[in-house]
């Protein structure tokens, strides 16, 4: 019986203990940041543009009738000499509490970022535990950061969201970006050689119509944001950027490409034939030979015919055959491209080091130190491609070849 009294008062005490709500934290005291700008100063000090969603625009029509439209998000702007200065002195131009646990943007202006690098920043995102390190981080391209966190943004009301979702399905459809997180950015700059790649965004059009409600209204928007390349970050700083063919061969080198369209020449005509892939896996292996690093890249690669511009038979065997070797050589020549460029950076994006690092620890230690500057760049790189066409759509005979017979 002693046994049970005991238990039952503890029982109570512990209920007494946990029904309190000491953290509790009203809605309305809160002002929820959606994203975070950091740019810097001409006089070498920061400023942080807070992206702060309005709840109740956006929980309704953005556009109405009357005189009670306002946009979906608030801008607040402060500078100091580091970001918790800059975060504080916000606190004077708004009436809430600053809430960062939903903020999941990070952009860094391109000045900041070639001119002191980021990991000045990365220290202050990490060691805020209501900050998620989960967050995406992009490098705004040829911009500031503030420009891109002011700018309305049609369809999404939230312009963080635009971002997010944009660079998503790019990565996933085309495969020129990259969608990467704090986290992942932490690891990269932590990893032999200090390196990462960060996706960058651009704001297209009218700088001063993108801050405007109008921008929403209208079906063409005078101004808008776009996914514009891939940063290279070397010891933290931006040293390069990455566009077209050179930045799919790096996605592609990472195994990070999820779906993309290439297109070959036939015929004489150039990109005629339309290529899908369905799904592809690349793996890097690396040895020592005569005492100089080599590495292999090997992918393959399945897809689908997705358009013709010419009469191509591709129920020939022969027809097919040639169309995986050129499917092959175009895959092998972006891949080159990525290496030649990272190779001239002297950084290591691809990861050669990291795989030299796992498979070869011995030897690796013996050229860790001057791998990026001496290794690297030097490093003889063997790529072999696998490329099949697995499907041809709906159709197999070519459109235009009946066409061409009926005329």
């Amino acid at each position: 019986m002693k046994r049970k009294g005991v238990l039952l008062l503890l029982m109570m005490t512990m209920t007494l203990l946990l029904s309190s709500c000491w953290s509790k934290k009203e809605l309305t005291d809160l002002a929820i940041v959606s994203a975070i700008g950091v740019d810097k100063t001409e006089d070498g000090r920061y400023t942080v543009t807070l992206q702060i969603i309005n709840p109740g625009n956006v929980a309704g029509e953005l556009v109405g009738g009357g005189g009670s439209q306002s946009p979906p998000i608030t801008i607040y702007s402060a500078s100091g000499n580091n970001l918790v200065e800059a975060s504080r002195r916000a606190s004077s131009r708004i009436s809430r509490r600053l809430y960062y646990a939903h903020a999941n943007l990070v952009v860094i202006g391109e000045k900041l970022a070639r001119e002191d690098g980021i990991n000045v920043l990365i220290d202050a995102f990490d060691r805020d535990p209501e900050f998620r390190a989960t967050a995406t981080m992009v490098i705004a391209n040829h911009t500031s950061a503030a420009d891109l966190v002011k700018t309305l943004t049609p369809v999404d009301k939230i312009p963080a969201n635009k971002v997010l979702k944009t660079l998503e399905f790019t990565e996933r459809k085309w495969g020129e970006n990259v969608k990467v997180s704090l986290q992942d950015v932490m690891m990269g700059l932590e990893s032999p050689g200090g390196k990462s790649v960060v996706g960058g965004f651009r704001m297209v059009g009218d700088h001063k119509q993108a801050r405007m409600l109008e921008n929403l209204q209208e079906s063409a928007p005078a101004a808008t944001l776009r996914a514009s390349g891939i940063a290279v970050l070397k010891q933290g700083k931006l040293v390069d950027w990455l566009y077209g063919k050179t930045a799919r061969g790096t996605v592609w080198i990472l195994d990070k490409i999820q779906g993309t369209d290439i297109n070959i020449d036939w015929g004489g005509r150039k990109e005629t034939v339309a290529y899908q892939t369905v799904r592809q896996k690349t793996s890097v292996s690396a040895q020592i030979k005569n005492g100089q690093p080599h590495i292999s890249v090997h992918t393959r690669v399945e897809g689908d015919i997705g358009e013709m511009e010419v009469p191509v038979d591709i129920t020939n065997p022969k027809v097919i055959t040639k169309i995986e070797q050129s499917l092959r050589k175009e895959i092998k020549k972006e891949l080159k491209m990525a290496i030649e460029r990272a190779q001239k950076d002297k950084t290591d994006i691809l990861g050669f080091g990291e795989v030299f690092h796992s498979s070869r620890p011995k030897e690796w230690k013996k050229i860790k130190s001057e791998w990026n500057d001496v290794y690297f760049p030097k490093s003889k790189v063997d790529i072999t491609v696998e490329a099949y066409v697995r499907r041809a759509g709906l159709r197999n005979k070519s459109f235009l070849s009946g066409v061409k017979e009926n005329q």
